[in-house]
């Protein structure tokens, strides 16, 4: 059966690497407030694998994690959990969670594809949902949940090219697949959208929407947890010139924010997958906004789904008209965004939502 890591168009997201095997931390992502009403215990068990990010990543895995913990609080639902430390594992976590009689299973990354589709095939009378993974053809009981970032990636290139006191901005991801460079095109493609507006030739460093390359911390999955490396990769672009910085790289990009916060106010980094001032809340003077995706809220709706009896196997897609992407608030830098940027985000916002303004090729 034939796979993807997107769903047509590119609706990309991206998927984090390397962590540990240890007992989940309990979620500090942008989740939706739990209910303080008394929630009946249910015997429905959900259950989750993360990929080698672990769920304290700050980013993709706990986001995703957040979306179980909700589902415990507020759908009083059983849980159960497994993390993964490298590729091996995939195969193994998922059938100790097959094992562990749950009664949907979440996978959180495409490199575990291979190994939900295969037990989804192998299990049908479990569910199973995958974040940032669509498959052409899935199996009634298989779900993709994935996330059109180049939507709010677009936002966050127009917001940073108003920004910019150099006149560059730069991007750099972890690895090169379209999960990735979703969000580096898309960011691209606002500054080109700022430059034409405005008259302006804001340039980008690490991302060329022509050539579709740019700048990248490794070839694999060890591009995700190289903060070291991600920081080499800031300090590069800044030598270049560049002040406001995207980085897509997971824990990688950690390296951003700590290049960031030495320059001494001179230079920005944007977060991805969930407000940066939420989850790396000691870089919040240095993000301008985070380009998140609503993986949480996606999660939850699968359970309940699951839960309900009314689980489908059509593909999430998480936009900027359901909310499920989106351009995170100012934060702190919410007075050094002019009131004519922040209508004019407004009205490209809505552009896209109406088709009017596209952020691919």
């Amino acid at each position: 059966m034939k796979k993807s890591l997107i769903a047509p168009p590119m609706f990309g997201a991206f998927a984090l690497a390397l962590g540990g095997c240890a007992t989940p931390p309990a979620a500090t992502t942008a989740a939706p407030a739990a209910s303080t009403s008394t929630v009946p215990v249910s015997d429905f068990k959900a259950c989750m694998v993360s990929d080698a990010g672990g769920f304290d990543d700050k980013s993709f895995n706990e986001t995703s994690y957040a979306g179980l913990t909700k589902a415990k609080t507020e759908l009083g639902v059983q849980s159960a959990e497994v993390q993964s430390k490298n590729d091996a594992d995939y195969a193994r976590n998922v059938q100790a969670m097959v094992d562990a009689k749950c009664n949907i299973i979440v996978t959180v990354g495409f490199k575990l594809g291979d190994a939900t589709q295969a037990a989804a095939k192998k299990n049908p009378e479990i569910k199973f949902a995958i974040v940032d993974y669509a498959y052409d053809k899935p199996q009634a009981n298989l779900k993709g949940l994935v996330f059109n970032t180049s939507e709010p990636s677009f936002l966050a290139g127009y917001l940073a090219a108003s920004l910019t006191k150099t006149g560059k901005v730069g991007t750099f991801g972890g690895m090169n697949i379209p999960t990735v460079t979703s969000f580096m095109d898309g960011y691209a493609r606002g500054v080109a959208q700022y430059n034409t507006a405005k008259g302006k030739s804001v340039a980008v460093l690490g991302w060329s929407s022509a050539k579709k390359d740019g700048s990248f911390v490794a070839a694999g999955p060890e591009g995700f947890g190289d903060v070291a490396g991600g920081k080499k990769l800031a300090a590069g672009l800044m030598a270049q010139g560049a002040d406001v910085l995207l980085p897509v790289a997971g824990p990688s990009g950690e390296g951003a924010l700590q290049a960031a916060q030495a320059s001494g106010g001179k230079v920005a980094s944007m977060w991805v997958d969930t407000d940066g001032c939420v989850s790396a809340s000691k870089y919040c003077a240095v993000i301008p906004s985070s380009v998140g995706k609503a993986m949480d809220v996606a999660v939850f709706e699968a359970i309940k789904a699951a839960k309900d009896g009314t689980f489908n196997n059509d593909v999430f897609v998480g936009t900027l008209a359901n909310s499920g992407a989106y351009l995170a608030p100012f934060n702190q830098w919410d007075s050094k965004v002019s009131a004519e940027t922040k209508a004019e985000l407004e009205k490209i916002k809505a552009d896209i939502i109406a088709g009017t303004i596209k952020t691919t090729a």
